[in-house]
Parts: structure tokens; C-alpha cells; sequence
């Protein structure tokens, strides 16, 4: 069975002088991610001295809704300082789907069909952007991108089963306005 690597969270900054640290969570199930004795893969940011390939979860709490990790690999305020910006992955089998059933990793919408609500084909999901909001990179039949905000309003179905997604479209959303 294949498995695949998903973004879980982000090192923030140092809580305290033991090592511990802030961490930007990054999905939707931190209780499944941050587990004592877990073991996630570290990505340091460019230019970083930070020489940790994987980071193994000793301890966690959540802090006025902030969730403070504790890894066996960070022992004082200085290395916790030196993690500072590390993207934290998890390793997880590709035909692991989340619990919360409105809920998708990345790898299970990329390649599905986009149609607009009557059935006409729009593209194909070519890629997610995240941030504030997330994003669905729609490639078109003509070759352009265009971005989708992946909210149900938009976006009122999707079939991963049907190998499909439908989105509610408008002009200037996937489909140009009529003058361009």
C-alpha cells in the first residue's frame, strides 16, 4: 500500500524555556496528527541550520487555543528557536480519508473532472491553494487556470467516488466574461 506525506502544521515560536513550542495547525485533526510518539518529517525553511529530519511528539496542550507541542528532539528555548518555521508533515496511506466526511486531502481532488452545475465540462482539478481561504486551481479545456474558492456555495458537490466536482459557476469565475 502507498502512502503519501500531508502538511500537518508549522513551527512557530518558542513557549517557555523547555523547548516548547507554538504550533500553526495545519489540519483538521490535530488530535489524529499530534500524538505522543508520533513521529513527523521536519522541512526547515530555506537558509536554515535547523539539521532535524523527523520530530518525535513527547508531550502536548493547548494554551488559549494555541497548542503547544513538546518534541524529544528540542530541549531548550534555544533549539525550539531554531525550529522556528519548520513545516511539520505526516506520513499517512493513500486511501486514508479524513473523518469528517466534508473534509479532503489534496491527493484525493487533484485529476477530478470540474463540471458546472448543468453538466458542462469546465477542466480539471489541477491543484489546491491554501491560506485563508482555500482554493481550487481549475486547469480549462483551453489551457488557462483559474482559482475557485472552495466553499460549499461554490463548490456544492463533490464525488470522489464519481471522479467529479461542481461548481456553481459565473462569468469571470472559470469561464471568461463574454468580452475576453
Amino acid at each position: 500500500m502507498a502512502s503519501i506525506e500531508v502538511v500537518v502544521g508549522r513551527i512557530g515560536k518558542p513557549h517557555g524555556i523547555r523547548g516548547e513550542v507554538t504550533i500553526d495547525v495545519r489540519t483538521d485533526e490535530p488530535e489524529k496528527r499530534y500524538i505522543p510518539g508520533v513521529r513527523l518529517l521536519a522541512q526547515p525553511p530555506r537558509g536554515s541550520a535547523f539539521s532535524h529530519a523527523t520530530l518525535q511528539v513527547r508531550r502536548i496542550r493547548w494554551h488559549q487555543s494555541v497548542l503547544l507541542v513538546a518534541f524529544d528532539e528540542l530541549s531548550d528555548r534555544n533549539e525550539a528557536e531554531a525550529a522556528r518555521g519548520v513545516v511539520l508533515r505526516a506520513v499517512v496511506q493513500d486511501d486514508e480519508v479524513p473523518d469528517d466526511p466534508d473534509e479532503y486531502y489534496d491527493h484525493q481532488l487533484i485529476g477530478l473532472a470540474a463540471h458546472d452545475v448543468d453538466g458542462t465540462l469546465l477542466g480539471e482539478v489541477s491543484g489546491l491553494v491554501h491560506g485563508a481561504q482555500d482554493l481550487l486551481q481549475i486547469k480549462t479545456p483551453d489551457g488557462r487556470d483559474a482559482l475557485v474558492p472552495f466553499v460549499e456555495a461554490l463548490v456544492p458537490e463533490v464525488d470522489i467516488a464519481g471522479g467529479r466536482v461542481v461548481i456553481a459557476d459565473r462569468p469571470g469565475l472559470v469561464t471568461p466574461f463574454e468580452d475576453e
